[in-house]
C-alpha cells in the first residue's frame, strides 16, 4: 500500500510540474480512453443500454504528431436486439498549432484517423442477425481541454466505416466521443518506472 501511495505521489508531481507548452513534443507519451454512447433508458416498453470504450496509447514521433495502438469495444442492447462492436488497430493524431482557432488558452484542436480490423454484429430476436467484419476506418476532428498541464478532457466527433464480409458488406457509424488523455514526457516516464522498481 505504501508503494502505491509513493507511485501516486510521484505521478502527481510529474503531472503538475511539466510546462503546458510541452504536451505534444516529440518523444512524449499519450495514454487514455474515449467513451461514446454511454447511456440507457428504463421504461415499461423495454430498457436499453449502450457503451463504447476505446483505450489507446501513443508516442509523439514528431512535434504535434502521435501514433499508436487502440482497442475498441462496444455494446448496444435493448428492445429485443443486441449489437456488439469490436476493433483493434492503430490511430494517428495531428495537433493543430494555430492560436487563431483556439477557443480558450488551454485548448488544442486535433485531427484523428484510425485503421484496423473491426466488426459489427447484431442479433435481433431468435433468428435475425447481421454482421460485418473486415477493414475498419475512422476519422474526425477533436478538441482537447487541458485541466492540468498533462491531463486533457476531450471531445471527438468521428465517422467510422467497416468494410468487409458477412451478411452486410458495410457498416457506418458517427459518434461523439468524450474521454481523457494523460500526456507524459518520456524522460520523466522512464524515471518514474525506474524509481518504482527500486522502491520494490
Amino acid at each position: 500500500m505504501k508503494k502505491i501511495g509513493y507511485l501516486a505521489l510521484m505521478l502527481t508531481g510529474i503531472l503538475l510540474t511539466t510546462q503546458t507548452q510541452a504536451q505534444t513534443q516529440k518523444g512524449n507519451i499519450i495514454v487514455g480512453a474515449n467513451l461514446a454512447d454511454i447511456g440507457g433508458t428504463f421504461q415499461d416498453g423495454g430498457s436499453t443500454f449502450s457503451l463504447n470504450l476505446t483505450p489507446k496509447a501513443g508516442w509523439f514521433i514528431k512535434d504535434d504528431i502521435a501514433i499508436g495502438p487502440e482497442l475498441n469495444i462496444g455494446l448496444l442492447t435493448g428492445n429485443g436486439s443486441t449489437r456488439f462492436m469490436y476493433g483493434i488497430g492503430a490511430f494517428g493524431r495531428y495537433y493543430i498549432k494555430d492560436k487563431r482557432i483556439e477557443l480558450l488558452n488551454k485548448t488544442r484542436w486535433f485531427l484523428e484517423a484510425n485503421a484496423g480490423f473491426n466488426g459489427v454484429n447484431t442479433k435481433a430476436g431468435d433468428s435475425e442477425s447481421t454482421n460485418t467484419n473486415g477493414l475498419g476506418l475512422g476519422f474526425g476532428p477533436g478538441l482537447a481541454y487541458f485541466i492540468t498541464p498533462n491531463i486533457a478532457l476531450e471531445a471527438l466527433l468521428k465517422y467510422n466505416l467497416t468494410v468487409g464480409f458477412g451478411s452486410s458488406t458495410t457498416a457506418h457509424r458517427v459518434g461523439l466521443n468524450l474521454g481523457f488523455q494523460i500526456y507524459l514526457p518520456s524522460a520523466k516516464a522512464r524515471q518514474t518506472i525506474r524509481e518504482t522498481k527500486m522502491a520494490k
